[in-house]
């Protein structure tokens, strides 16, 4: 039996009337920020007071202000940012807010319908209307961070709309976007990876990410030498460039040497090398095995932080 189009009309007006209660509640709490040249980003005012967007749109560190959902604009200190998560945490010097509804990215599902909400002039706000790509487990970024689940969307990311929060249909925040993580689409930041980064950048000003100092490529092993040296795994990473005094140059990693296993365990590719360059890492001393001149070599690095950027 047909559906009668009065019902179906009914149902996309509902429809739409919940899309834009969904816009309308979460704009209260979406700002537009002024930190860089022509057009201003979004942000979201995560809690009293502070506002978070993506780190990647904040070009200055000084003479910030914020444009809040009534349009008043108000002067900004910036906290710290994390390159490693593309988070940035900005303090207001002044005004009352209220704070945005945060919802649970668990919550969500691939297919689930979703809203990304800017703010970039006077005008109000504006929306994205997308839905949940790909879903996936805890991750690490290019950059070094940690993020607690993988949120790809299948949506338009406007200009100034990194630093836009991600909508649930019931109008609550659940991450914050970010197209600079991923050369593939946009992406979400998780609100839990949210609150525990703005948590850091709050108390201390910044993230500590363990470094050792190193560009590398995954290598395919020859057959001939995986024999010869009784190894495992079938591919290692080649140590393109090493950083002058950083903690890999001090333990003497050479260029050209290959790795093929850290603290024990096997080194196939960089993802293998950041899952041991955990935060926790940072001072502490690591084995790492590497194959220079068709012979393994065993090197200690003291694992350091990664130079904060601007400082």
């Amino acid at each position: 039996m047909e559906t009668p189009i009065s019902e179906t009309a009914n149902t996309l007006l509902a429809l739409s009337n919940d899309l834009a209660n969904a816009v309308e509640k979460a704009s209260s709490a979406v700002v537009a920020i002024n930190a860089r040249e022509r057009i201003p980003s979004s942000g979201v005012l995560w809690r009293q007071g502070v506002v978070v967007t993506a780190a990647h749109t904040i070009k200055r560190q000084e003479e910030i202000t914020i444009m809040l959902p009534d349009a008043s604009t108000v002067p900004a200190r910036l906290v710290g940012r994390d390159s490693g998560t593309d988070l940035a945490v900005l303090k207001l010097e002044s005004a009352e807010t209220k704070p945005a509804e945060i919802g649970d990215s668990a919550s969500l599902k691939v297919g689930h319908m979703v809203l990304a909400v800017g703010r970039v002039s006077e005008r109000g706000p504006s929306a994205s209307l997308g839905i949940i790509g790909v879903l996936g487990g805890a991750w690490r970024t290019w950059r070094g961070g940690q993020i607690d689940q993988l949120i790809r969307l299948d949506m338009g990311i406007y200009d100034g709309f990194s630093g836009s929060p991600l909508v649930d249909a019931q109008g609550r925040i659940v991450g914050i976007n970010t197209s600079a993580l991923s050369r593939g689409g946009a992406l979400t930041i998780p609100a839990s990876t949210v609150n525990r980064v703005v948590e850091e950048l709050l108390s201390q000003g910044r993230v500590s990410h363990a470094y050792i100092g190193v560009a590398m490529h995954s290598v395919q092993l020859p057959d001939a030498l995986k024999n010869r040296l009784n190894i495992s795994n079938s591919y290692g990473v080649i140590v393109l460039s090493v950083e002058p005094d950083a903690p890999a140059d001090k333990a003497g990693l050479l260029i050209g040497d290959i790795l093929t296993s850290m603290e024990g365990r096997p080194v196939n590719d960089t993802d293998d090398v950041q899952a041991v360059l955990t935060p926790e890492r940072v001072g502490q001393n690591i084995g790492a095995t590497v194959i220079r001149g068709g012979e393994p070599k065993q090197l200690t690095i003291t694992v350091g932080e990664r130079p904060q950027k601007g400082k």
